[in-house]
């Protein structure tokens, strides 16, 4: 079974049924079959064989989806590219994975001389806009018009599906291999949850994350499934996301935290009707004990659904579902929820044993969801895959019931003083201050602890919050050796398309790390 075989169901079962809905207007079943089937003709006219790597460098649009669907018609493996990078970012991409082919949309076509500039595997590019932004550029829709139709090359189980690129949020982004048996796995598992939620009369799914993102190619793939329509945003705003929810009669979404926060931030939120959601599922990056309280105030109707997981596993591996978040436990509110049906999650100590309930430990997983193994990269995939397990990098306890707390990345485990200090920790006691609207914290070299608490803090306008304030607050929720020694304001966090933070930049900012 492959990613394309949802849409041969659903043109032959729903033809006329809408499939795609963007600022254009609105395609069928039947026309998008049709016109995936020309883009994959026009792919392997263009030179695409079997395993041929190519890239999409584009905002969300209904093209975009047909792309997910006509490169592996075409029989080739698709790269999509992370919007936020520099050319240079993009051209390693591309040499890394060895990528001839890029389709770009207006938003990014100027970049395209940089990128053959910088890129030496980069032969040919196909320009999503119309018309073609230059003569070097084949157009889009001028190859779709002239080519016929190919049979699907049926790609499925062990054949490579996509080279995903890690946010880079702790280095250099990696390539991920997924397959298709690994990306559906992943979505077969995360629909047996919550098919009772998305599946309901007149759905209709709201890509506000960026598809080329793992968390909205995920999503993505799950609507394909059971042939629901989706409605695509370019790129994410908060007050369009919220009237596009009301104007089009939105029952699913899925958003990172840091949209959530920027949707009910914004002024004119209530003034939206929002009674048509049903689902909203969050995940991405953590979650703020205090934003999910709003989430659970302003939204008292919807279903919440947490997602946790990671590109290596394509990428469900927990859920949180709506009836934990209603059960009024804390703690299972503080929790990335139980293992899907697909996954199987454990955490284990330094010699790779599981740990009694209740430990913190790495989080690893097993199952048909698990990567392929990074591209090009024997020695990472010699750490990460061992003994048949994926070792995701995260720290975190279970309980006995069998739910999942994330407390940090491991590279973000702060020591200090010999004691261990999670970061998460201390952002949640941090974001609980009325005057802060988010913040990140970050380990800095200090000459008598070996590393100290160090915060990065945005500060909701016309505050009066100082350092000393916010220790003090954060003193009287946690232990004081957790409170940051050190604290910085900024206007803004660096986040990644995906909404997480960029420690690595904030690092670097210091000078000294």
């Amino acid at each position: 079974m492959g990613i394309t075989l949802p849409l041969h169901r659903w043109a032959q079962q729903t033809p006329d049924r809408e499939a795609v809905v963007d600022g254009a207007g609105w395609t069928t079943f039947r026309d998008l079959r049709e016109r995936v089937a020309r883009l994959a003709g026009a792919l392997r006219g263009l030179g695409v064989r079997p395993d041929d790597r190519v890239a999409v460098l584009a905002l969300n649009s209904a093209r975009y989806l047909e792309c997910l669907s006509a490169v592996p018609w075409a029989g080739g493996v698709l790269n999509p590219v992370n919007i936020r990078w520099s050319p240079a970012e993009i051209a390693f991409s591309l040499d890394d994975s060895r990528t001839g082919v890029l389709i770009v949309d207006d938003t990014f076509a100027a970049l395209v001389p940089a990128l053959r500039a910088a890129s030496s595997s980069l032969r040919v590019v196909v320009h999503m806009g119309d018309p073609p932004a230059d003569s070097d550029m084949h157009g889009y829709e001028d190859l779709i018009a002239a080519t016929a139709p190919i049979p699907d090359a049926h790609r499925g189980g062990d054949d490579l599906a996509g080279v995903f690129y890690t946010g880079g949020t702790t280095g250099f982004p990696k390539g991920v291999m997924l397959s298709h048996d690994n990306l559906l796995a992943s979505a077969m598992g995360g629909l047996v949850a919550t098919a009772a939620y998305r599946i309901t009369p007149n759905a209709r799914v709201l890509h506000a994350a960026p598809l080329f993102h793992i968390a909205g190619f995920g999503v993505s793939l799950m609507t394909s499934i059971v042939g629901i329509p989706q409605v695509v945003l370019p790129a994410f705003d908060a007050d369009r996301a919220a009237a596009i929810i009301a104007r089009e009669r939105i029952t699913e979404v899925f958003l990172a935290p840091t949209m959530l926060r920027m949707m009910l931030d914004h002024p004119k939120f209530a003034d939206h009707d929002l009674s048509s959601l049903r689902m909203l599922t969050y995940g991405a990056s953590p979650i703020t004990s205090a934003l999910l309280d709003r989430v659970l105030a302003a939204l008292p109707g919807v279903a919440l659904v947490q997602a946790y997981g990671q590109t290596e596993l394509s990428p469900l591996a927990t859920l949180l579902l709506p009836e934990d978040h209603l059960d009024g436990n804390p703690a299972k509110l503080r929790s990335a929820g139980r293992p899907c049906l697909h996954a199987d999650v454990r955490v284990v100590g330094p010699d790779g044993n599981e740990l009694p309930r209740g430990d913190v430990g790495e989080i690893v997983a097993r199952g048909n969801h698990v990567m392929t193994g990074y591209w090009n990269r024997p020695e990472e995939n010699e750490q990460a895959l061992r003994d048949g397990w994926m070792h995701t990098g995260d720290l975190g306890f279970m309980d006995a019931d069998g739910y999942l707390t994330v407390v940090d990345r491991l590279k973000d485990m702060i020591v200090t003083g010999a004691e261990n200090v999670y970061s998460a920790e201390v952002e949640n006691a941090i974001n609980a201050h009325p005057d802060v609207a988010c913040c990140a914290v970050i380990a800095l070299p200090d000459p008598r602890w070996g590393e100290r608490v160090h915060a990065v803090v945005v500060p909701h306008p016309n505050h009066e919050l100082t350092a000393e304030r916010l220790r003090a607050h954060v003193k009287t929720l946690i232990a004081g050796y957790k409170a940051p020694r050190s604290v910085e304001f900024v206007d803004a966090l660096p986040l990644t398309a995906a909404g997480k933070v960029r420690k690595s930049v904030l690092r670097e900012r210091t000078g000294r790390w």
